[in-house]
């Protein structure tokens, strides 16, 4: 494998060699300081000969570490809603100093917790939806007998027949939808995605909306992601180790990520994987967790960089 190091200057190339686990050779720091190259500037890409694409590259600690804030928000949504209401869920809120929750609901069964606020620090609404179980969630999206259905024409005008998702989650969506950061961890994740769309078409186009997502399933068909990816160009799907809700619903079933995979591989340590559900790099999800049996249901709940997720950790 080889890939592409680029300094600041575009006329600068640097080609870096990658071992067969893909990983930066330490090699590459002693080329910056010959070089004389900033940290931040140099970014080594997996290359794949066949295609000639980049399709993988490790993301800066920096990049890892402002996560952090997301996967809080993404924590608290399974806090009680009286402990949202006057922000008070503990560590997660804490880590949050100054945001204003405006709206809170749900009862997390019927419908998943949320909550709606004003960030001051990053002067942005917030979204952030609860999950559920992991191991009730994997029971119902490994599922063959999974139905697809159109979006409701009313909360995603102009959208397309042929753009399908995951008929649990817009139903659940339908039931919470009420600039924008969305964020969410496992079903939150999937709506989250839901959200981050319904925005991009009803807010006015000079509205950014960024989405952080953690652990979240495939959510619709390849028209879905496409759209998706057409509609929202700042999300992250963020997924942790081996974690096997990403895994699923199964691509045979017609199911199918959108752009933004961030895969953690261990503390400090991640990749970004390139293109819509990643199936060529060993070290993006779908490559390294090719069925149940090889993921774990814990990684589902983190840390995602010190940081567990799930209603046991709200505290």
């Amino acid at each position: 494998m080889t890939g592409l190091a680029r300094t600041a200057d575009p006329s600068t190339k640097v080609l870096v060699i990658l071992d067969s686990e893909q990983h930066v050779p330490t090699s590459l720091l002693g080329l910056q300081a010959d070089l004389q190259l900033t940290s931040t500037s140099v970014a080594a890409y997996s290359y794949d000969a066949d295609s000639c694409n980049f399709f993988g590259y490790p993301v800066p600690f920096s990049d890892l570490a402002a996560f952090a804030p997301y996967t809080q928000f993404a924590r608290a949504a399974y806090c009680p809603t009286s402990k949202l209401t006057n922000w008070t869920c503990g560590a997660a809120c804490a880590s949050l100093p100054g945001f204003q929750p405006t709206l809170v609901g749900g009862d997390g069964n019927l419908v998943q917790i949320y909550f709606v606020g004003y960030w001051p620090a990053q002067d942005s609404v917030v979204v952030a939806h609860q999950g559920t179980d992991p191991t009730m969630l994997l029971s119902v999206l490994t599922d063959a007998n999974i139905v697809k259905g159109s979006l409701d024409k009313k909360l995603f005008p102009g959208i397309p027949s042929n753009v399908q998702v995951h008929s649990g989650f817009r139903d659940a969506h339908a039931r919470t939808a009420v600039k924008v950061t969305v964020v969410g961890h496992s079903l939150g994740g999937a709506l989250a995605q839901l959200d981050a769309l319904y925005l991009s078409l009803h807010l006015p186009t000079t509205t950014s909306v960024k989405a952080r997502t953690y652990g979240a399933p495939r959510v619709g068909n390849e028209a879905f992601a496409n759209l998706l990816d057409s509609k929202v160009s700042d999300l992250k799907r963020i997924h942790n180790k081996r974690d096997v809700i990403p895994i699923v619903p199964w691509p045979f079933l017609k199911f199918m990520h959108a752009q933004g995979e961030v895969r953690i591989l261990s503390p400090g340590t991640a990749i970004a994987c390139s293109g819509q559900d990643n199936d060529i790099d060993l070290q993006c999800q779908r490559k390294a967790v090719p069925i149940i049996a090889a993921g774990s249901i814990l990684d589902h709940l983190g840390p995602y960089e010190g940081i567990r997720i799930g209603t046991i950790f709200c505290n």
